[in-house]
């Protein structure tokens, strides 16, 4: 915590970069990025202190003058635990918020309880140092918040108000005393969970390495304002427990450095994360949500998942994110307004260019985490690695496309994106089993076309232009731009199709449905099936149009190109009966529909 060690420069090997753009990284980069984020968090320690010299006000009943001695002695008696208390998620959320809040762009509780956290970092710091200190600590209600360690629970009714308690700290031992003169005394590194003491849930990865952390408790552990504590039941525990078990197993048959490999004991926390609601209007399954900041190093918010292969996948998805995050801390990488314009096959809306290559930098590694598992007989069941390896491959390269082409990319950006480009495009040159590559293709097909039904419409001026030259038999006019216009509230819709090529399973005993008609290869059924769904007033269903178009080009392969723009045939629906769809699908693929 010395000023040379803040402001040191850093210079990043072009070896490491380059197995971090590629979307691995041996344990050598990722310990060069966990450098730089050392450093960051440092300077941002330090700007939060000279803000709060220059207002000591801001820290309301909090007593300032103790904090920085305590964090002093204790770095000073045991610098590696103490930096591994500021390097912890914990801190790192905390301290990003609260200096939102001090330059106004965030909110939350009273402003001196989201600052006066730093008086239980230094507690934090004391208790891991063994150090002596006295401090004035932020409450709310019964809850007293020790950072990266756990939470007092004090005696007496929980009335949710914010105040000041005093602790003192002594040889490990955390005092903290109540209004009604009564204190709670625990040792939180040792002491096991009671009625007044919380720790932090911890899972083993391998021996000698540190312990995940399960978290609960943390106020800051959400990616926005501050939230209470949810402490997990006994029998959800266990699930996560058995959960990331099986998971650690299966990424460590994995091995590797490479895209989609990943050391488990580099994990920091995992933040169990549940429905508040019904989960409608995220833009992802709410069953499968996961989700990280640049402020947590290795941290991530995540729904719990059905098994552990779900889960090791997971782990490397936000990891991935924690990888970049760390990469833009040290570099800009591109430059843009955050318009949401940009097909994301991962997502049901539209993304701006940033989210685009955070997603194609994920992608990458969840596709290499699923080229890991073809050989891997418990996640090939009925092919379903390769059919994933075979899908993503293909949707994260063409998002890797849209980044080269759109995107104002830095020189550290260009050399990033080719590094990710190369990589997709060996993995492309692979072979795999060929019904796996035709399922993946026309899955990716439908996916993109059932987007742009939802996401773009074609602006008015084209659309009656093309309403007209139907009409008069002309040859329909190329159009421009078609207009961004996703679904009211960009409520995530459910690829079903994608679930059948996958699964290839059909429920025996029934007549089967458009979609599955489709996925068998029953074109002509498919097609009739979606007309009928398509019939009467009212909007179109997008789902069963764009089911309607797959299935045509699939009848008549020369209209293909009707799918690369689909939103110009769904502006003709209403000029068209169902009867003469077929013809007015010839008209458009043969005279306007240029492949884009």
């Amino acid at each position: 915590m010395t000023g040379s060690d803040v402001y040191e420069p850093i210079r990043m090997p072009g070896p490491l970069f380059d197995e971090v753009a590629a979307g691995g990284g041996s344990p050598e980069a990722v310990a060069f990025l966990v450098r730089g984020e050392r450093t960051r968090r440092l300077l941002l320690l330090r700007e939060l202190l000279d803000l709060l010299d220059a207002d000591p006000g801001v820290l309301g009943p909090l007593d300032a003058r103790t904090v920085w001695p305590t964090l002093e002695s204790a770095a000073a008696r045991a610098p590696q635990p103490v930096e591994t208390l500021l390097l912890s998620p914990q801190v790192g959320s905390w301290l990003a918020h609260t200096l939102r809040r001090l330059h106004g762009t965030a909110s939350g509780p009273p402003l001196w309880a989201d600052a006066g956290q730093i008086a239980a970092v230094a507690a934090a710091a004391a208790v891991r140092a063994g150090t002596d200190a006295g401090l004035l600590l932020p409450a709310r209600g019964t809850s007293v918040s020790i950072p990266a360690l756990g939470m007092v629970r004090l005696p007496g009714p929980d009335d949710g108000a914010y105040r000041a308690v005093h602790a003192s700290v002594s040889g490990g031992r955390l005092v903290v005393g109540t209004a009604h003169g009564r204190s709670v005394s625990v040792r939180p590194l040792t002491e096991p969970e009671s009625a007044h003491w919380l720790p932090v849930h911890r899972l083993e990865t391998v021996p000698g390495a540190e312990p995940v952390q399960l978290d609960d408790l943390d106020p800051y552990r959400d990616l926005d304002e501050p939230i209470a504590p949810d402490r997990l039941p006994p029998g959800e525990l266990r699930a996560w427990q058995r959960l990331f078990a099986d998971a650690v197993a299966i990424l460590r048959r994995g091995g590797g450095t490479g895209p989609g490999s990943l050391r488990p004991e580099e994990i920091s926390r995992i933040v169990p994360w549940h429905a508040k609601e019904s989960g409608t209007g995220l833009p992802v399954p709410a069953e499968g949500l996961s989700a990280s900041t640049g402020d947590a190093f290795a941290s991530m918010v995540i729904a719990r998942p059905t098994d552990g292969l779900a889960l090791a996948e997971t782990l490397v998805h936000e990891f991935q994110h924690s990888k970049l995050g760390a990469l833009l801390h040290l570099f800009p990488l591109l430059d843009d307004d955050r318009s949401e314009l940009h097909y994301a096959p991962w997502r049901a809306d539209p993304r701006h260019l940033p989210g685009l290559l955070h997603g194609a930098y994920a992608f990458v590694g969840v596709t290499g985490f699923w080229r890991e598992r073809t050989g891997d007989t418990g996640a090939q069941r009925a092919g379903r690695a390769s059919y994933l390896f075979a899908l993503l491959r293909l949707q994260t390269r063409m998002v890797l496309r849209t980044l080269a082409t759109r995107a104002r990319l830095t020189g550290p950006g260009l050399r990033l994106v080719a590094r990710l480009t190369a990589t997709v495009d060996g993995w492309l040159r692979e072979p795999l089993e060929p019904s796996a590559v035709v399922r993946a293709r026309a899955s990716a097909m439908s996916h993109r076309v059932e987007w742009r039904l939802r996401n773009l419409r074609c602006a008015e001026d084209d659309k009656d232009t093309l309403v007209k030259a139907l009409r008069s038999g002309a040859a329909p006019v190329r159009g421009g731009e078609p207009l961004v216009a996703p679904d009211p509230g960009r409520r995530y819709w459910r690829d079903d199709r994608a679930r059948l090529y996958q699964e290839r399973e059909f429920e025996a005993g029934r007549s089967p449905t458009a979609d599955e008609m489709l996925v068998a290869g029953d074109a002509e059924g498919a097609r009739a099936a979606y007309t009928a769904q398509l019939r009467g007033p009212g909007p179109s269903d997008p789902h069963a149009l764009s089911g309607w178009l797959l299935a045509h080009a699939a009848l008549h392969p020369r209209d293909r190109r009707l799918l690369a723009r689909p939103e110009r045939f769904a502006a003709l629906l209403d000029a068209s009966s169902p009867e003469h769809w077929t013809r007015t699908a010839h008209w458009l693929a043969a005279n306007g529909a240029v492949v884009r």
